[in-house]
This record gives structure tokens, C-alpha cells and sequence, in this order.
């Protein structure tokens, strides 16, 4: 099977079996492209375009396009929702809430056309600079400060720690892959954490030595994670020191610079 489509929804869950009682592994944001590999009952196998992420989700939940759309939509510029809420309003159709990060392609004058339709964009827009802003980097992650932890998650609503790395790098056009253990092989290494900067990906594995948790530098004393929730603690050479439980967290294995 060959076909195209797009998240036309606030989220759209990706499941590891085509089965609402199968476990969430991702969330698509509104604009998202993705690949229909195959079709299994009520359930699309897809990829998506920006992480080359499989799963599986509910058909029903889909927005096929052709391909020619498709294509001109995965070419236009990288623009996507920078307030932390806002809404697709369309004549005749119910407003379809959009999240920080959503994906706005070809957005013109707060205006975008998707299947000959015309939706007007209720919030703030934005497009990436050309260089990569840590200080930007740092902000935007600050705003899913309190956001609970979410396996597979990609919101305010929950989150998981690589999808939060994941979300903020995309607000600047930077798409990582959706894992840590993938997220990883980016960048370049800091050989010591006191030369560690803000917007910095920190890595931490487990005792077979498996990458599997991914924070960011607030500084080089500090990183933002989600573990519970979205929050900041203290780091060192060894790992995050959580202050209230006074233990170590997460133990340290690499820092990554991206810029």
C-alpha cells in the first residue's frame, strides 16, 4: 500500500499493535506528515516524515492527501504554533485545538490551506532562524515546566523525555529522531560537563549500558528533564542529583552539542 497522509488532529496516537489496548510509543502533533505503509482492519502501519517513526494508528484519525499535496506540503517552510494553545478555525467544521509545536505548513498571514480548505490559525507563529538559539532552546523547554511524564507523549499534556527534547528542537526546525538511544548519535561530545552549555543534550544509561533517558542543559550545573514530570535538577559528573529524594536519579554517560 501507497499512500499519504497528515495529523489533522490536536494529537494523534501511535501504538506499538494495531490496538486501542495496545501500548502508546508516540504522538503525532497537528500538521505532521507521515507514510501509509499498510492497512490492517481499522488501522494504518505509518511513518512519520519528520522522525521516521513506525507505528500504528487508528485510520479513522488520518487525513489522506495526494501525492502531489504531500509533497508540497513536506517542501514548504518549516513554520509551526509557538503559543502554548491555540485553534484551526475552519467554516463549517468544529475548531480543532492546536499545542505548542504543532506543524503550520505553507501558513501565510496566519492562513493555511490543506485539502482545498482554508483554516485560520488562532495563535502565535513562528519561524525558524538560521542559527540554532540555545537561550530560545532553554525557554521554550522551560514551558512544559510541570508537564507529567507520558510514555509516548509529545504535549503539555504529557510528555516523555526524549519527545520533550524532540518538541523544543523542533520549534527551531531541528528534527531529531524520536528516541534517546537514537537521539544520541547527533552532535558532537563534550569532553567535561563543566564546559557543558545551555541547550546541551545530556545522556543517561542504564547497567547493560543502554542509552535511556535524555535531559537538557540549563547550564552546566543544571538540567531540564522529564522524569515524574517535566522539572530541573542538579547534575554532575555522576548523574542528576534529585534534591528531594537526596539521591542520584540518572547516571551520566555523554553530553552532545548539536550546534
Amino acid at each position: 500500500m501507497k499512500a499519504f497522509g497528515i495529523c489533522m488532529q490536536s494529537l494523534l496516537a501511535v501504538r506499538q499493535q494495531p490496538s486501542h489496548r495496545s501500548e502508546m510509543t508516540n504522538q503525532l502533533l497537528f500538521g505532521e506528515l507521515m507514510y501509509v505503509l499498510d492497512k490492517l482492519d481499522s488501522w494504518f502501519l505509518i511513518v512519520s516524515v519528520h522522525d521516521n517513526y513506525e507505528g500504528w494508528v487508528d485510520l479513522r484519525q488520518v487525513a489522506l492527501l495526494p501525492e502531489e499535496e504531500f509533497i508540497s506540503l513536506n517542501r514548504s517552510p518549516a513554520a509551526c504554533l509557538t503559543s502554548l494553545h491555540g485553534r484551526a478555525l475552519c467554516t463549517g467544521r468544529p475548531d480543532i485545538h492546536l499545542l505548542l509545536g504543532s506543524k503550520l505548513p505553507w501558513a501565510s498571514e496566519n492562513k493555511l490551506v490543506i485539502s482545498g480548505e482554508t483554516y485560520t490559525i488562532d495563535g502565535e507563529i513562528g519561524q525558524p532562524d538560521e542559527q540554532l538559539n540555545a537561550e530560545q532552546l532553554v525557554g521554550d523547554a522551560r514551558r512544559f515546566l510541570g508537564s507529567p511524564y507520558l510514555w509516548g507523549g509529545r504535549s503539555l499534556f504529557g510528555i516523555d523525555c526524549s519527545g520533550l527534547v524532540q518538541v523544543v528542537f523542533g520549534l527551531q526546525g531541528i528534527n531529531l529522531p524520536r528516541d534517546s538511544s537514537m537521539q544520541v548519535r547527533q552532535g558532537h561530545s563534550v569532553d567535561f560537563i563543566s564546559e557543558a552549555m545551555a541547550g546541551d543534550l545530556a545522556f543517561f544509561d542504564n547497567q547493560e549500558e543502554e542509552i535511556v533517558h535524555v535531559g537538557m542543559m540549563v547550564d552546566s550545573r543544571t538540567v531540564i528533564h522529564a522524569s515524574g514530570e517535566v522539572r530541573i535538577d542538579g547534575i554532575d559528573h555522576y548523574g542528576i542529583y534529585n534534591a528531594q529524594s537526596q539521591s542520584y536519579s540518572h547516571k551520566l554517560r555523554i553530553i552532545k552539542r548539536l550546534s
